[in-house]
């Protein structure tokens, strides 16, 4: 038989006396591959916010979690919306990888570390406090969006 998709042999590989199905080898690639979209696309934002916000306040990265924080809500809630129906391979790439790789939490902790040690105490407070319940108020839209309700 040949080597495709289709046959057992190729579907399924033996690492370290383990198998492991070609669905996982698949989910593997998609979240990687989507971490690096995610990652790539808040790089490129947070250097496009910065430049034009024109202020020490980690402005990039507060926004990128909000957004951050927005899309996963709509995608979760897409994904439990059966119209249209959203496969576990597509929910993964974009919740994991891509959403992972876009919002980043250690990026805001250093933030927040970086205010506080500069001795700017009202901003690292803002900051982190901002971030947390700015963020959970867009997960919550995002998914309301997502499920319709």
């Amino acid at each position: 038989m040949a080597r495709s998709p289709d046959n057992p042999s190729f579907r399924n590989q033996r690492i370290d006396n383990v198998l492991l199905p070609y669905t996982v080898r698949v989910t593997w690639l998609l979240v990687g591959a989507g971490g690096a979209i995610g990652s790539m696309a808040r790089y490129g934002l947070n250097l496009l916010i910065v430049s034009r916000a024109g202020t020490s306040f980690p402005t990039g990265i507060f926004l990128i979690n909000v957004l951050g924080s927005a899309l996963i809500g709509v995608v979760v809630g897409l994904s439990m919306n059966p119209r249209p129906p959203m496969s576990d391979e597509i929910r993964t790439f974009l919740a994991v990888g891509v959403l992972g790789g876009f919002t980043t939490f250690s990026s805001f902790s250093l933030d927040t570390l970086l205010l506080l040690r500069s001795g700017r105490v009202t901003e690292a407070v803002i900051n982190a406090a901002g971030q947390v319940l700015v963020s959970l108020v867009a997960v919550w839209i995002g998914f309301r969006l997502g499920t319709g309700n």
